[in-house]
């Protein structure tokens, strides 16, 4: 049966009908709870019986678990599209929502339970996504797309090892399991990012009849994701080594002579464009944070948000929104509620970073955090009606690609 005929024979919840509709929206949901929880830990409460540091959970929950539910969905969606098979839909689609959904629960409620469990709980669903996208590249030989299996093995190590040093008791949310998922995030955006930034730029300037289109993928490109693979990898193994600021100054500069080559500063008038633009610029600004850091010309806090809050929080949006809007059948253009998520999210991550570099303004952290919350919470209200119901038109699947 093709991926085709297998959508149209199948009859249950519109939700579990597609990998990036029911992952896309819980993800959404809890970004947005987690946040919630974490301004009130910031006020003091004591909500969850954790055993890990308020700081390791805060952390590990926005890139292990908000960012793996997003990749999921993601990948979920790109890779039957990538391979021509089939994709993951209904029953066991439920079932790794609800391992996902375990895992957070096993987390949140840690100190109740052995370490070993939660750990085991919470990497039950990112091992079932691996077998799955292994399966599916292998027996579609899409060969091209291995290196996205080797980024999420990468990102489920750094999960196992952020649990082993948390029960050390170690501040896991500055450890090598964290640097190590979050290397994985960085490598997985420059290179899906670079695919899908300008093709999506290209096809949208083409259309208007521009004569200057982004450039095609290049030697340079290779060199600049190379580059980032050997400083990533410092970032992970050796980060206080003395050449790590030197080496993170040269890979955002050659991120960001490789994003000038796309033409973003046409894309204004679509905001669909323009906030996949700015969150790579985010990506190569984040490898110059962690220089000034490395320096100590600013805290390693606000640093580090560059890359957490802005190139990860806006890329994820952005791929979310853009996504919702392709493979439903609508539009492809962010009109204004759309628009306000994305000013929300940039305005948190602009606060978030103010709070860092300005003493004692911890009102910035609450107002960031409310800027976040409104964001992620404004998805989910506003896209629920995207992906909770049918296709509004039937369009090839062929053409879907471009909207994961």
């Amino acid at each position: 049966m093709s991926t085709s005929e297998r959508m149209r024979n199948y009859h249950g919840p519109v939700l579990l009908s597609h990998g990036f509709r029911a992952f896309f929206l819980i993800s959404a949901l809890w970004a947005a709870l987690a946040m919630a929880i974490w301004v009130a830990m910031l006020g003091g409460a004591e909500i969850l019986p954790l055993a890990f540091d308020p700081f390791s959970w805060h952390a590990h929950e926005f890139l292990f678990g908000y960012l793996g539910g997003v990749i999921a969905g993601f990948l979920l969606t790109a890779v039957p599209n990538w391979t021509g098979r089939l994709p993951v839909m209904g029953m066991p689609l439920a079932g790794l929502v609800g391992l996902w959904l375990l895992g957070r629960v096993a987390v949140a409620v840690s100190a109740l339970v052995d370490w070993r469990l939660v750990m085991l709980i919470d990497l039950a669903w990112v091992l079932s996504l691996a077998a799955f996208l292994a399966r599916e590249i292998l027996r579609g030989r899409n060969w091209r797309n291995l290196p996205v299996l080797a980024l999420l093995a990468l990102f489920t190590a750094g999960n196992a090892l952020f649990h082993i040093e948390a029960a050390r008791g170690d501040p896991a949310f500055e450890g090598m399991g964290m640097r190590l998922g979050l290397a994985a995030a960085l490598i997985l955006i420059a290179l899906i990012g670079g695919r899908i930034i300008p093709s999506f730029t290209r096809n949208w300037l083409a259309a208007r009849g521009a004569k200057h289109l982004p450039a095609p993928f290049g030697r340079g490109d290779g060199l600049v994701l190379g580059l980032t693979v050997v400083t990533l990898a410092g970032f992970v193994a050796v980060p206080e080594a003395p050449a790590m600021p030197w080496l993170m100054l040269a890979c955002g500069a050659a991120h960001l002579w490789r994003l000038a080559r796309w033409q973003g500063l046409r894309t204004g008038a679509e905001p669909l464009l323009w906030v996949l633009h700015l969150a790579y610029a985010l990506l190569a600004l984040g490898f110059w944070a962690e220089a000034a850091a490395g320096l100590d010309l600013i805290a390693a806090a606000p640093a580090r948000h560059v890359w957490l809050a802005g190139a990860i929080g806006l890329m994820t949006l952005a791929v979310m929104s853009r996504a919702s809007l392709g493979h439903s059948g609508r539009a492809l253009h962010a009109g204004p509620g759309t628009t306000a998520l994305y000013l929300a999210l940039i305005g948190s991550v602009v606060l978030r970073l103010l709070a860092g570099l300005l003493p004692a303004q911890v009102w910035l952290l609450h107002l960031s955090g409310t800027l976040w919350l409104l964001a992620f919470g404004g998805f989910a209200l506003l896209y629920l009606p995207v992906l909770a119901r049918p296709r509004v038109a039937k369009k090839p699947l062929s053409g879907a690609r471009h909207a994961a």
